[in-house]
């Protein structure tokens, strides 16, 4: 709706809201790592300032993970035919250039696992135990940044059948007859009403992110939250895929299914199995090791009523 906030005097430079909000959602993702390093970590008082030295190499790994399964999804689907389908093969160079076309979240991901994790082992902290604590603070960030698909446009869901069409925002929206420049909704979607799925992609972030704290409070084990995160994020990804109306994003099988379904489907069944194969795993947690042990009773003297 608002893909560009107001451009910077004297460099005719756009602000774009989707920058503005990604920023803003890495910020308070870190700010909430950090956080919870110092609650949950092995060593609260050095902790913070490890992990904090984690994010940058995680907002590497978002950058590097989601550009390159964008790129990836475009060239597979690529035909020659539809004029939104980019050629990266021919234009390789066009694939750095973060501004042209787009991200996946699920990329992103990924690659903040893949980076994150390699630096947390630099850093001599439990790589496990640090993904674990950076996808929860990674899905709040996450609420954030898909505000940013909501201005811009991005993601946009599929037309509202008739019966639907009352429904107010944020479970639907009206899309402005006249396009502000830089919109991603595109001409067919002029005037239309849609499935607000942004607004319920922010929301979906901030369940998976409440699910894996309260798993976080509760963990047998490191790697659990982890496992219930891939879970409950698989489940509700793909059931917001069934509204999306924007098929940029890679659909295969004649529509059936989206790329993001496909990688939903392996990471609830890989949480799933996990979760199976490490039913019976117990470890001493950050958590146990930094409560104070409690204080014996004082012994009862004789004739005292204990």
């Amino acid at each position: 709706m608002y893909p560009i906030l107001f451009e910077i005097p004297g460099l005719n430079l756009p602000l774009r809201s989707f920058g503005v909000m990604l920023a803003l959602g890495f910020l308070l993702g870190s700010w909430v790592y950090t956080k919870l390093a110092a609650r949950h970590g092995d060593d609260p008082e050095h902790d913070p300032a490890r992990y904090s030295a984690i994010t940058m190499w995680i907002l590497i790994g978002v950058v590097v993970g989601a550009r390159l399964h964008y790129v990836t999804v475009q060239i597979l689907r690529f035909d020659g035919l539809d004029p939104d389908n980019e050629d990266f093969l021919r234009h390789p160079l066009e694939a750095l250039m973060v501004w042209h076309g787009g991200l996946s979240m699920y990329g992103g991901m990924f690659g903040a696992i893949l980076f994150g994790m390699w630096k947390a082992k630099r850093e001599k902290v439990r790589a496990l135990h640090a993904l674990d604590l950076g996808l929860i603070a990674g899905m709040v960030g996450q609420s954030v940044g898909r505000i940013g698909c909501f201005l811009v446009g991005d993601d946009y869901g599929s037309l509202v059948p008739e019966r639907f069409r009352h429904l107010p925002w944020p479970i639907t929206l009206h899309v402005p007859k006249e396009l502000p420049d830089g919109s991603l909704f595109g001409k067919e979607n002029s005037d239309q009403i849609l499935w607000a799925t942004q607004n319920w992609m922010s929301v979906k972030a901030l369940i998976v992110a409440a699910i894996g704290y309260w798993v976080l409070k509760h963990r047998r084990y490191t790697g659990q939250v982890t496992f219930a995160i891939l879970i409950a994020y698989g489940v509700l990804r793909y059931t917001v895929e069934c509204f999306r109306g924007d098929a940029i994003r890679g659909v295969w099988f004649g529509g059936a299914l989206s790329t993001s379904q496909l990688l939903s489907i392996g990471g609830v069944a890989f949480g799933i199995a996990m979760l199976f194969l490490w039913r019976d795993r117990r470890d001493v947690l950050p958590d146990a090791r930094n409560r104070p042990p409690k204080a014996s009773p004082p012994p009862v003297k004789p004739g005292q009523i204990a």
